[in-house]
């Protein structure tokens, strides 16, 4: 049995309350099922669900199909940080905020905090627990067998097609079509040549600029440097030493160890820190000009990942301050909010009481600039560019608690062991739930989940994640899970993989299953995860997809299909993905597709959409054929004569 642990399930305003049931289903109709939860908690939370598998379980739903549809935000400004007068703000709605049971709620008058009945945007919560038993894993694992042979097969018959059908289109190649980077961290985001010689420019340009306190004593760049009895003539790549190496692999702690240059906390803190003495003023520089280096490329684009950690009310003015006053902006970046799975750590130094603090901490200051753009005005500018949120950490860490009904509320989680991940994942989902309620009622974006999920660790992580995050990142634990792979297919939920970093990290390179999900028709792209860990060169994710092409024999289709995967489960915006795929890039089948701007035949995009629907198909189908055999069962008993009448 698969367990899949939830706490407790939205529930509309003035709602009488639903409960999750226990069910014992057989296949497919556990496959029905599973993909009917993950289409309700998209649908609540204002996530996108593939529309393919919405229509087709639309038919054996009685409620009416509800696909998501894009509504435009105002577009902003080239530099939106600049020419915005704070007194041309969205006026302040004055709803009030509370968190309850970890949960934030928001009301209409302030005043009426205490009053629920009030409520303009009110989500209970009722505990609840679903066990989702799977009998059958052969039946997902023969339907996987069975794709990857299919893809084969048409490979079989169709590459020279499809190759002629890409030398056909003019103009149009692997290097000149969008791609992006789906999973970076803006702390790791250049290599490490370009990080060594920013440092040595600083070094001779701002020798003396106090950089750090040291007990009370300011400490300029030049006496940091004599401290550690090095110049800006010792340093090197070697020296340095932030590359991710043979050490490091089922290291994590050795691999955050790599963050410091030079092995120093002191130098992280100063040039990749956006939080310090000078205001991240360093590591503006640096991933301005990595920004540069996307533009220049014109073809590549990131989203790029910041930390918010939860330990004090101002983490998000401070780093909003950061991006709007150093201008770190450019068209061809979004951000998302990385929050670091570390309350043991913070409860243990006694700067958080509860984990419902640091909820608080997180989403509270997103509810007041939401209500009242003017509370936090530089916070405001830079939500227009963040799409949405990540959880991190080290997945291989023992969880020593299991998420059920016994489970602690987080105002009373006090304990300093470390929730487990789904608990995490829940809160996170709760709150950004409620807040894109909120955000979408106001006329603003809203924001996805898509965490880290499924690279080490208990596989039912990868349950959390298909139930309530639009995308996962690395997703490794999948081939040991022929049900969930088989799933996450048939949802087409989105999986930003990095082989390299997984090479260093937890798998090696030859036993990465990208190609094996690329062929079963997976929605995977390539990622760099961390370019100063692992790539060489200027343009890491396209020494990403080189080594893939080279090591997995990747074709020119194979190559574009990737990137045109990114491009769909990135978080730029419709009318970007308009410009980048084309106008009917929403559509299903080849009338998404536009081999003029993908550069991804017809062919291809019109043998997954068939294969999905087949597969899709098969599944209603026998579940169709179960309530008839049900209904036949229950019609013949009503008709048998009872015993002893005449």
């Amino acid at each position: 049995p698969v367990i899949i642990p939830l706490k407790s399930e939205f529930i509309a305003p003035k709602a009488t309350g639903l409960i999750l049931r226990c069910w014992t289903y057989l296949f497919p109709g556990c496959v029905v099922k599973a993909l009917f939860i993950r289409e309700k908690y998209m649908a609540l939370s204002m996530q996108s669900f593939c529309r393919t598998t919405a229509r087709y379980m639309q038919e054996l739903g009685e409620k009416p199909l509800e696909l998501h549809v894009y509504e435009e935000i105002p577009e902003t400004p080239t530099h939106p940080y600049e020419g915005q007068d704070p007194k041309n703000m969205p006026l302040d709605v004055g709803y009030g905020l509370k968190m309850v049971d970890g949960v934030v709620h928001v009301y209409t008058k302030s005043h009426f905090m205490e009053n629920f009945c009030s409520s303009q945007f009110v989500f209970g919560t009722a505990d609840s627990l679903f066990v989702w038993m799977v009998n059958r894993k052969s039946f997902c694992y023969r339907r996987l067998q069975y794709l990857s042979s299919k893809f084969q097969m048409h490979i079989l018959l169709n590459e020279m097609k499809e190759l002629a059908a890409q030398r056909k289109v003019p103009h149009r190649d692997f290097y000149n079509i969008r791609k992006v980077d789906t999973h970076i961290h803006a702390s790791s985001c250049m290599n490490q040549k370009h990080l060594l010689r920013f440092i040595k420019r600083a070094m001779k340009k701002y020798p003396a600029e106090i950089v750090h306190m040291e007990k009370g004593k300011g400490q300029t760049l030049m006496e940091v440097f004599e401290s550690m009895n090095l110049t800006a003539y010792d340093l090197s790549v070697d020296t340095l030493d932030m590359h991710a190496d043979r050490n490091t692999f089922h290291r994590f702690d050795k691999f955050n160890a790599k963050y410091n240059p030079i092995g120093e906390s002191i130098l992280r803190e100063i040039f990749i820190k956006t939080d310090n003495y000078i205001e991240g003023k360093y590591f503006a520089h640096i991933v301005k000009e990595v920004m540069s280096d996307l533009e220049e490329s014109k073809y590549q684009n990131a989203e790029l990942r910041l930390s918010i950690y939860g330990r004090s009310h101002d983490e998000w003015d401070k780093l909003a301050r950061w991006a709007v006053r150093h201008k770190v902006y450019s068209d061809n970046v979004r951000w998302l909010v990385q929050v670091p799975r570390l309350f043991d750590v913070y409860r243990t130094k006694n700067q958080l009481a509860n984990f419902q603090e640091m909820l608080e901490n997180i989403f509270l200051p997103l509810f007041e600039v939401t209500i009242n753009p003017s509370s936090h005005p530089e916070l405001h500018l830079f939500l227009q560019h963040v799409v949405g949120f990540d959880s991190v950490d080290d997945e291989s860490k023992p969880e020593h608690h299991i998420f059920n009904l016994d489970s602690p509320l987080p105002f009373d989680w006090t304990e300093e062991d470390n929730p487990p991940y789904s608990y995490y994942l829940y809160y996170m989902y709760a709150n950004m739930t409620v807040l894109n309620h909120l955000r979408r009622k106001r006329g603003f974006h809203t924001f996805v989940l898509r965490p880290h999920c499924g690279e080490a660790g208990p596989i039912h992580h990868l349950v959390s994640g298909f139930m309530l995050s639009e995308s996962i990142s690395h997703g490794l634990l999948l081939r040991k899970a022929p049900v969930l792979q088989y799933l996450y297919y048939l949802a087409q939920v989105g999986i930003a993989m990095s082989p390299l970093s997984n090479n260093s990290l937890f798998l090696s390179y030859h036993r990465n299953p990208l190609p094996e999900y690329l062929s079963r028709g997976l929605m995977v792209s390539l990622s760099t995860d961390d370019p100063l860990q692992f790539h060489f060169t200027k343009e890491p994710l396209m020494e990403e997809y080189s080594i893939a092409t080279q090591v997995w024999k990747l074709s020119s289709c194979d190559m574009c299909e990737l990137a045109r995967n990114s491009v769909l489960m990135s978080g730029f915006t419709h009318k970007v993905k308009n410009y980048w795929l084309g106008p009917g890039y929403v559509k299903e089948g080849p009338e998404s597709n536009d081999i003029r701007r993908s550069n991804v035949p017809d062919i291809r995009v019109a043998f997954r959409y068939e294969t999905l629907c087949e597969e899709l198909q098969l599944i209603t189908q026998a579940v169709r054929s179960e309530e008839l055999d049900t209904i036949e069962e229950e019609d013949s008993l009503s008709m048998a004569p009872i015993p002893g009448w005449q």
